[in-house]
C-alpha cells in the first residue's frame, strides 16, 4: 500500500481512504498521494464527487507526521514554500482553489491537528458518534496553520474556536454538529452507508450545477451581499457560465415538465 492511500472507484464516485499506520499521520509522500487522488477527481470528467475517510475506527487522522518533522524529512519554517505537498496543498484539500467537485469527509475516528484541517477542507462532514476533533499544537510550540486558523473561526463561534486553539480542548461530534461544523452524526457502523447515500445523491444530480455551487461560493465568500451579486454577474466564473448554457440545464427543465427522471451528462 504505497504512501498509505487507497482509492476505489464506484461509478461516478471516488472513495479515498487514508491507511497509514496506527494514527494515519501524514508525511510528504502521503500528502502527495492524497493530492494525486483529488487531482484525479478534478480532471476525470466521469467522476462527480468523492468520499474521504480513514482506515479503522479509532483515528481519522492525527495530522502532520511529527516523527518525519523531527527527523528533518519535513520543514516547519515557511513549510508551504517547499511546494512539495502536491496539487491543492497539504492533503490536496486545504488550499485547493480549483476543485469544484464535492468531497464528503466520512470521519471515522479522532480528527486531530492536520487531520481536522483536512476534514474542514471538505464540503460536507459526516462523523461517527464517538469522534472528537482537536488542535493540540500549542504544547508543541506551533500553531494549526494549514486551515484551522483560517477556517475554524468562520465555522463556529469565535470564542469557542479560541478555546480549541489556546486550551487544546477537544470537541465531540455532537457539539460540532450543534455548531454546524459537522453536517451529520451517525453510529460508527452506519458511517460509510450514510456517506455513500449522500455521494450517490450528488452523483445523480447535474454535474455542472453541483460544480457551480462550489465555484460561486468560493468566489463570493466574505464579500458583502451587493458585491456578491455583482461578482456573480460579471466575474469570470467558467463553470457557472457553462452551466447556464448547458444541455443539462435544458434537460432538467424538460424532464420536470415531462414528469420523468433527467439524464444528466455534465454538458
Amino acid at each position: 500500500m504505497p504512501d498509505g492511500v487507497t482509492t476505489c472507484r464506484d461509478g461516478h464516485i471516488l472513495e479515498v481512504t487514508l491507511e497509514r499506520g496506527k494514527v494515519n499521520a501524514i508525511d510528504v509522500p502521503t500528502s502527495q498521494a492524497l493530492a494525486a487522488a483529488f487531482k484525479q477527481l478534478h480532471e476525470d470528467k466521469d467522476l462527480r464527487c468523492a468520499i474521504l475517510t480513514g482506515g479503522g475506527e479509532k483515528i481519522f487522522s492525527a495530522g502532520w507526521d511529527l516523527k518525519a518533522l523531527n527527523d528533518g524529512e519535513m520543514q516547519l519554517d515557511n513549510w508551504w514554500e517547499a511546494d512539495e505537498y502536491g496539487f491543492g496543498g497539504f492533503t490536496g484539500l486545504t488550499e485547493n482553489w480549483v476543485l469544484n467537485k464535492p468531497v464528503i469527509a466520512a470521519v471515522n475516528g479522532l480528527a486531530i491537528g492536520g487531520g481536522f484541517e483536512m476534514a474542514m477542507g471538505c464540503d460536507l462532514i459526516i462523523a461517527s458518534n464517538h469522534v472528537e476533533f482537536g488542535l493540540p499544537e500549542m504544547p508543541l510550540g506551533i500553531v494549526p496553520d494549514a486551515g484551522a486558523l483560517q477556517r475554524l473561526p468562520r465555522r463556529i463561534p469565535h470564542n469557542i474556536a479560541m478555546e480549541m486553539f489556546l486550551l487544546g480542548r477537544r470537541m465531540s461530534a455532537t457539539e460540532a454538529a450543534h455548531y454546524g461544523l459537522v453536517n451529520k452524526v451517525v453510529p460508527k457502523e452506519q458511517l460509510m452507508d450514510a456517506a455513500r447515500e449522500w455521494a450517490a445523491s450528488i452523483a445523480w444530480s447535474a454535474p455542472l450545477a453541483m460544480q457551480s455551487v462550489k465555484e460561486v461560493q468560493r468566489e463570493i465568500e466574505c464579500v458583502p451581499l451587493e458585491k456578491a451579486f455583482h461578482k456573480m454577474r460579471t466575474d469570470p466564473m467558467p463553470t457557472y457560465r457553462k452551466m447556464l448554457k448547458s444541455s443539462d440545464a435544458k434537460e432538467g427543465v424538460a424532464a420536470f415538465v415531462e414528469k420523468r427522471n433527467p439524464n444528466f451528462k455534465g454538458e
